[in-house]
């Protein structure tokens, strides 16, 4: 299937599919619900998408199961029963519903999770400048910078290479491959906004901006220094090292033993993987007031 949400991906042409899709819930209800009582109350119960659709199709299905199982196990209003409640794993072979399994926010995140870090993030800055307002004197200057992005138009956009994208791949992979659980990957988000200019310069009353400046640089060596495979994996491999030492401590604290530290960061195909090599780091000069 074509990727991706644009003119020609699947996503966007598969309207046909989603109301099949929607005629056969009342045989998947009917089914799930026998399922139910002939395995009494299993503590576990595994679904597997065996499609290679990608969108939303897919987890419109796997949410019709667990919202039944859901219903079903509250409505029998036995409490004996109801402690058998069981715990649902999906395995999805199809790349849909990409956000959930992000750490950071992508173009297919809801607008109010995009809203819920700009707020944190503006709510911890006017903070920020607030306690530096009160150890500066009137007219002192103060020059920050911060990675962000260019765009305005598209909040969910991101302009560069961002490499917590490339971080939730790597744990999407793990996901794959049976070495973390989904429900895991799918609670960790970092706390971390990358603004555009106008985000970032709204303050608490204290400063005003002298000087506001956009600056692109490569993230990492370029496709054209490097031609080589061998010579693109170590760029990777360096990549994945610059990753690690900023993330490492999140990830430990979040997920201790259950995952493996190394294998999460082994990226040698960054390189390859990420078309735009840049990076957007934003510097403000402000004048205290």
């Amino acid at each position: 299937m074509s990727g991706g949400y644009g003119h020609n991906s699947y996503s966007t042409n598969s309207l046909l599919q989603r109301r099949v899709l929607s005629m056969t819930k009342p045989i998947l209800v009917k089914n799930t619900k026998e399922m139910m009582r002939n395995l009494d109350f299993p503590e576990c119960i595994k679904l597997a998408d065996l499609g290679c659709s990608s969108g939303q199709n897919t987890f419109m299905v796997m949410s019709d199961i667990v919202n039944t199982i859901n219903t079903y196990v509250m409505n029998k209003g036995d409490e004996e029963e109801s402690s058998k409640y069981p715990l649902v794993s999906i395995l999805s072979m199809s790349g849909g519903d990409g956000h959930k399994m992000s750490v950071y926010l992508t173009s297919s995140s809801p607008l109010s999770e995009h809203k819920a870090y700009l707020n944190q993030f503006q709510t911890d800055f006017k903070t920020f400048l607030r306690m530096r307002s009160e150890e500066m004197v009137s007219s002192g200057h103060m020059v920050l910078t911060l990675i962000g992005r260019k765009t305005l138009d598209d909040p969910l956009h991101r302009d560069c290479c961002h490499w917590l994208t490339l971080l939730s791949d790597s744990l999407c992979d793990l996901v794959f491959e049976a070495l973390v659980s989904a429900s895991k990957v799918s609670s960790f988000k970092v706390p971390f906004y990358d603004p555009n200019g106008e985000e970032y310069i709204e303050d608490e009353g204290s400063f005003m901006v002298n000087d506001l400046e956009t600056h692109i640089f490569d993230l990492g060596l370029s496709n054209e220094e490097y031609g080589l495979q061998s010579d693109r994996a170590k760029a990777g491999g360096k990549e994945a090292i610059c990753i690690r030492a900023v993330t490492e401590t999140m990830l430990v604290a979040h997920f201790g033993d259950a995952i493996n530290i190394d294998t999460l960061y082994c990226l040698k195909n960054i390189h390859d993987s990420c078309k735009n090599k840049t990076s957007i780091s934003l510097v403000v000069s402000l004048i205290r007031k």
